[in-house]
């Protein structure tokens, strides 16, 4: 899984389908890209890497992420981009 793209998805305030419309892709094609069961072609990882303001090679960091059960929450997320409240 690329956590990576859900977490820059997020933090744009975006949705997937909003995201997979702007970029002319199929929705079913984005998902299965950002869960890992497929591969992006080259043109597709810099359009996500652009649009999403981030770094190619972090984004298509792989993760073991693999259930809801790992799903990182608001407060994880505030606490990852430097945004904790404690």
């Amino acid at each position: 899984m690329y956590a990576n793209i859900k977490l820059q998805i997020f933090r744009k305030g975006i949705h997937q389908n909003q995201l997979a419309r702007t970029l002319g892709m199929d929705e079913t094609m984005l998902s299965k890209i950002i869960r890992g069961y497929r591969e992006p072609s080259e043109v597709q990882r810099k359009q996500l890497a652009n649009y999403l303001d981030a770094n190619e090679q972090w984004l298509f960091e792989k993760s073991e992420f693999s259930g809801s059960s790992e799903i990182l929450t608001k407060a994880e997320l505030g606490a990852e981009s430097g945004n904790d409240r404690d």
